[in-house]
């Protein structure tokens, strides 16, 4: 598998040589995480360079798959490793000017950026289970908040133990930071969680996902902490943007354009007056980074294919009054929909 993908890579550049210094690239090429290290394919084949604190656990990790692994030469930058090829391929999405500057003073470089995307776009099966796995552990973490739940409890509280519990269903960690939001709050798409106090009637919107074998889980829900009768407003916009992430799944097939997945949404909430409510885009592309290809938004041309996922969120924010987001990940199987993220989506009343 992590052969296919360097070769995949190397193929699809013109150069003698690839190099990768970025930390999500990396881990794509050698499904080894770590906070440094640099990977350069040629046509002898591939070499790992990182430091002492990973070299026993990565050669013992990397030798299996044919993965050549040194320790950094002392004294010598990334740029000396490419010295001596005439062409370089490097993402230049993931390098800084100055590492720019280093690398080309010592080969011609080309961008691998394209070439990493095309790759990692459409998920392997192996991609697939371990998003699968993370979403489960979100999934089970969600429902064993919600007893939690207290009145009085911060949001940073309910954020927290949101997070121990996804730890405790297996995960290695958060795949962003976790919003949770209290009442108007959440009018703010990505309200930054605080020392709010939760009380009684309020809604709640919590955005939350974690990580596991590196791979990332996304999952939004919106709810209520009791009913105090005041809210005809909300349970009428919660009921259309339910509706909204429903025909998404429903309607979308392969072949669409991230921009008439978009659309799905969007036009279902322009009936009833509420897509300039919808602020940000239908969804985005899932796996090792929380935010990648392919785009779906509402001017996005990406090609939606089978074995892509992305996130379904539409939502709906009038400000200093509410915020409603329901959000999935999904993924394209059999032409169609499915979701991998599967908690209760109808309105939750505490």
């Amino acid at each position: 598998m992590l052969s296919s993908r360097i070769e995949k890579i190397f193929n699809a550049v013109d150069a003698d040589a690839v190099f990768t210094t970025a930390d999500d690239l990396r881990f794509y090429l050698t499904g080894f995480e770590s906070s440094f290290g640099c990977v350069l394919t040629d046509q002898n084949g591939t070499v790992f360079y990182t430091d002492s604190r990973y070299l026993e656990a990565a050669i013992a990790k990397l030798s299996p798959f044919g993965i050549k692994v040194e320790e950094m030469p002392r004294g010598k930058r990334p740029a000396d490793l490419i010295e001596g090829y005439k062409k370089v391929a490097v993402p230049f999405s993931r390098i800084t000017a100055q590492e720019y500057l280093q690398y080309s003073a010592k080969a011609s470089l080309c961008d691998s950026t394209a070439a990493f995307d095309a790759a990692m776009i459409v998920k392997e099966q192996a991609e697939l289970d371990a998003i699968k796995k993370a979403c489960v552990a979100a999934d089970n973490a969600f429902v064993q908040l919600l007893p939690r739940i207290k009145e009085g409890m911060s949001e940073n509280d309910l954020a927290a133990e949101l997070e121990y519990l996804m730890r405790l269903n297996g995960a290695s960690g958060t795949s962003f930071s976790t919003i949770a939001a209290f009442g108007a709050n959440a009018s703010v798409p990505h309200h930054e969680t605080g020392a709010s106090k939760l009380k009684f009637g309020d809604s709640i919107l919590v955005d939350f996902g974690c990580k596991i074998g590196g791979y990332c889980s996304d999952c939004t829900r919106t709810f209520l902490f009791g009913d105090d009768k005041k809210h005809e407003d909300f349970k009428s916009a919660y009921a259309h943007v339910l509706k909204a992430h429903m025909l998404v799944k429903e309607q979308v097939t392969d072949g669409f354009t991230g921009g008439q997945a978009d659309a799905v949404a969007r036009d279902y909430l322009q009936t009833f007056g509420l897509d300039k409510y919808f602020t940000h885009s239908l969804g985005h592309g899932i796996g090792i980074n929380i935010h990648e290809a392919p785009r779906v938004s509402p001017n996005s041309g990406d090609i939606l294919q089978n074995g892509m996922v992305f996130s379904d969120e539409p939502g709906v924010y009038i400000a200093g009054a509410l915020g409603i987001r329901i959000e999935d990940t999904v993924t394209l199987k059999g032409g169609k929909v499915v979701s991998l993220t599967d908690s209760d989506k109808k309105l939750l009343i505490l």
